[in-house]
């Protein structure tokens, strides 16, 4: 790999879908291109012209959001499990401050899937799931000791 990871969301409502992951999780704009029917047609992404923004983390990773011309089709039926469907996928978000940062997702239209406060999965592994305003699956995570989950990252995080 050459940059860090970029992740892309199918998106209806793209303006909100922005200001949600920039108010509840501090991404940035970065990006904002219109691709043409032909050149998304050819690339397998849709029939018809879409917007990508690209919206980056103070760690430089990069979330795309795609809004196809004609909006994508509803969300099937959301189950309550995760791993219920072979489809599933989630983003995380690794924080320092998981009670505000949940707030503030909540705050900004997400809705919880584990309910009030944070799961603790591990002895120092705290988590919590949501989705985004038009359904994606966002974990939050906090590690008591970062640096033992990401030992390549000790330096960078003292």
């Amino acid at each position: 790999m050459t940059a860090p990871l970029e992740v892309g969301l199918v998106v209806r409502d793209l303006p909100l879908m922005m200001a949600f992951y920039e108010a509840a999780f501090g991404l940035s704009l970065v990006a904002d291109v219109t691709v043409p029917a032909g050149k998304a047609n050819e690339a397998a992404l849709s029939a018809q012209a879409y917007r990508v923004v690209r919206m980056q983390t103070p760690w430089g990773e990069r979330l795309k959001l795609l809004a196809p011309e004609r909006p994508p089709e509803p969300w099937p039926a959301q189950s309550d499990h995760i791993l219920d469907r072979h489809d599933a996928s989630y983003i995380t978000f690794i924080v320092d401050d998981f009670e505000a940062v949940v707030a503030s997702a909540i705050a900004h239209g997400a809705q919880e899937m584990t309910g009030p406060g944070r799961i603790e999965v591990r002895p120092g592994t705290y988590l919590s799931f949501l989705r985004d305003p038009e359904g994606h699956i966002v974990e939050v995570v906090q590690y008591a000791h970062i640096a033992a989950y990401r030992d390549d990252l000790a330096e960078s995080l003292q």
